[in-house]
């Protein structure tokens, strides 16, 4: 009984996720301005990087939180080098 409701839980939790990436990617993609876009983006990174917990909770494989930890730095990195261009039109002084 509670592991069917954990599953649909996290059947749920995948499903809003899903359609949290999607409304980032309409962002992303009609801007209207490139701030919009880093955000859009900022979002859209750290929703894939909680899809992958969830796929890697359902699973239980330790790959999926490796994944993920890679996608958090990675995306971190960039949304503070997209920031950094968009305040000085440079990223390396």
């Amino acid at each position: 009984m509670m592991i069917d409701v954990f599953h649909i839980a996290l059947t749920i939790a995948q499903v809003f996720l899903a359609l949290a990436m999607a409304c980032s990617s309409v962002r992303l993609f009609i801007g209207p301005r490139a701030q919009d876009r880093v955000v859009a983006l900022d979002a859209f990174y750290v929703n894939a990087m909680l899809l992958l917990l969830t796929f890697g909770i359902r699973t239980g494989s330790n790959l999926y939180f490796e994944v993920a930890l890679v996608i958090a730095l990675l995306g971190f990195v960039g949304t503070v080098a997209l920031a950094k261009f968009l305040m000085r039109g440079e990223v390396i002084e």
